[in-house]
């Protein structure tokens, strides 16, 4: 039996064990005391919203700071000296927790500690649906070590997030997209979209907190844009 909206919240306060009030598009009738958050809010806390915008706010220049000083030494011009570099490099591949997107402007390496990071959030994900008896989705990453040629084709194309000293050419640095979950449990049990955004982001925040990534909410791509820092 597919859950309600309701039943949704009811399982997202047992998941982060702190209070998620979510209102739907259009629903005028709600409880006392629920408050119905911004498009963008991460999580509420009596007297306190947390905005994904607000609290995913790791600059250009931050993640970029980090991404020169611990990954690749120079950004690779293009596929061809991107291969060069793989020695330093680990491919990711669709696994059981995440899936790799299919890659256009980017190809699926990253340093050693990127990866290590991307799974150990893939796990944390996987555990709170697990302990929770929730269905089992995947997130897609979508963006992964770009070269100089490929932030070249991107802004051509007018993406507005497309910067010359890119992130993504130090191989620290990939995408993870909110919107966009593949459901691997056959149950007739789902959840919405908007409450997977708030598991992946609850996990995000947990290791920004914690001091392993940098983190930029990036709402016109739809995408969480996460550095590794350590």
């Amino acid at each position: 039996m597919a859950l309600s909206g309701r039943s949704k919240i009811g399982v997202l306060l047992l998941l982060l064990g702190v209070a998620f009030f979510t209102g739907c598009a259009g629903c005028s009738n709600k409880a006392a005391g629920e408050q119905e958050l911004v498009e963008d809010s991460l999580v509420w806390y009596p007297g306190r919203t947390f905005s994904y915008k607000v609290t995913f706010n790791d600059l250009q220049s931050k993640q970029h700071e980090v991404a020169s000083r611990i990954g690749l030494p120079r950004p690779p011009k293009d596929r061809a000296d991107a291969a060069s570099m793989r020695k330093s490099l680990v491919e990711i591949k669709t696994n059981e927790n995440y899936i790799v997107d299919s890659l256009t402007h980017s190809v699926p390496y990253l340093i050693p500690a990127a990866k290590r990071e991307l799974d150990a959030i893939g796990a944390e994900w996987a555990d709170i649906l697990s302990r929770n008896n929730l269905p089992h989705y995947r997130f897609y990453v979508t963006s992964v070590l770009r070269t100089q040629e490929d932030i070249k084709y991107l802004q051509r194309s007018g993406n507005i997030n497309s910067v010359t000293q890119s992130c993504h050419c130090y191989g620290t640095t990939f995408d993870l997209a909110y919107m966009r979950y593949d459901k691997v449990t056959r149950s007739r049990t789902y959840m919405h979209e908007d409450n997977l955004k708030l598991v992946l982001g609850q996990v995000l925040l947990n290791h920004q907190r914690a001091g392993k990534i940098y983190v930029k909410y990036e709402w016109k791509q739809s995408c969480f844009h996460i550095t590794v820092r350590q």
